[in-house]
């Protein structure tokens, strides 16, 4: 004799009543399995992200090195000031090597604050829901990687965060070295005179110097306003999200946003390939009459938005339904509505 059901143990969903996220092959991925592996993929991106961060730390440190032996050896003896030339060229290839690894630290940093602000946020602040594009576009990441961050501007955010003080430092040690040691110049012509290396005159050099350091100033400060880098600074958040954070979105996206697409199926099969993209991709169709002008035979065009991510669901849906179909996915300027971007009214 078996006890009688708990009356309060229907209300409870369980492992076999909770919706799968997605099923494949007589597979299924239940909520629970989706957020294990979100877990999982969220710790092997901090992993990442944190070697690459520790490349950067890598390569600062050969450069403060680079910085502090070569100022050590110049005043420390009656060498050429052309060491300290030598350590700005070698820093400037860290330069350039460090902005680099940044560009890489990037990839996988975008990934985690994706995660952590539309992820994991989402779970914490009522209605307890992500975005309705961070998938896309973190499926959008690890499908088609690409730099999240221009070469340009990884070079002067480095440059501005910790190179501008080593050239700095480098600069008023080159001037110093040359106006005192091995005396003090007497004249500004002396120190001009000093300044010269080899066959280069003292005021080329002292010229090239300039040039050089200000085209480095003029790199920081022409690159200052371009945020395409996540940057290790606090959610943006605008004025009338910031009281209450329900509707808050991911505070980073890139400057480009995911690809969007307009796909048009032109079928004889509409009906079955329109139930088929609304009932598994649940996207929206508008269906179209059209005439093909050679066999002056109507067909149906279907219209369809879609992203970038879900072409090959699409392929692989139409082919299954209606192989004879003819299909034109073509890019989008933007897509606005649900499911997309939201359209919102201007403000007065």
């Amino acid at each position: 004799m078996t006890d009688p059901p708990d009356p309060n143990s229907a209300s409870e969903p369980t492992a076999e009543t909770c919706e799968p996220v997605w099923t494949f092959r007589g597979y299924s991925l239940q909520p629970s399995e989706f957020t294990t592996a979100m877990v999982h993929l969220f710790r092997a991106e901090v992993q990442r992200a944190n070697v690459w961060r520790q490349r950067l730390d890598t390569t600062t440190n050969w450069a403060v090195i680079t910085t502090g032996a070569a100022i050590s050896i110049a005043f420390s003896s009656a060498t050429h000031h052309g060491v300290i030339i030598l350590s700005t060229l070698l820093v400037t290839l860290f330069l350039y090597i460090e902005a680099r690894r940044y560009r890489y630290y990037e990839v996988w940093s975008y990934r985690v604050r994706l995660m952590e602000t539309d992820f994991f946020a989402g779970m914490l602040v009522p209605p307890f829901h992500p975005a309705p594009d961070w998938a896309e576009s973190l499926a959008e990441s690890l499908l088609h990687p690409h730099f999240a961050v221009s070469s340009w501007e990884a070079l002067g955010r480095r440059f501005r965060r910790n190179y501008l003080w080593l050239y700095l430092i480098l600069s008023l040690a080159w001037l110093i070295k040359n106006w005192l040691l091995p005396a003090p110049a007497a004249s500004w012509a002396e120190f001009v005179g000093r300044g010269a290396l080899g066959t280069i005159p003292g005021w080329l050099v002292l010229l090239l110097g300039l040039a050089f350091n200000g085209a480095l100033l003029l790199l920081g400060l022409l690159t200052k306003r371009l945020h395409q880098a996540t940057g290790e600074v606090l959610p943006r958040y605008g004025r009338s999200e910031m009281p209450g954070l329900s509707s808050a979105a991911a505070w980073f996206r890139p400057a480009q946003r995911r690809q969007q697409v307009i796909a048009w199926i032109i079928t004889d099969r509409a009906p079955a390939v329109a139930d088929r993209i609304m009932r598994d991709m649940r996207r929206g169709v508008t269906a179209l009459p059209g005439t093909g002008m050679y066999t002056h035979q109507e067909h149906t065009v279907l219209l369809c938005a879609l992203t970038i991510t879900e072409i090959p669901t699409l392929k692989a849906l139409v082919q299954a339904e209606a192989p004879q179909s003819f299909v034109i996915v073509s890019p989008a300027q933007e897509v606005l509505g649900r499911g997309f971007q939201t359209l919102q009214e201007d403000e007065a």
